[in-house]
């Protein structure tokens, strides 16, 4: 019965976690792309 209610439990922390998670993810992307690409742009000048 626990086992049951901590499963389904790690089941919803872990749809919410990546869906939190998500926004931050496209951010870091974002980011990290722009001063990736900067830093490539300088270096071929």
């Amino acid at each position: 019965m626990f086992r049951a209610i901590a499963d389904v439990l790690r089941t919803v922390g872990s749809a919410i976690a990546s869906v939190v998670t998500l926004p931050f993810r496209l951010l870091a992307r974002l980011f990290g792309g722009a001063s990736g690409g900067g830093g490539r742009r300088t270096r071929r000048a």
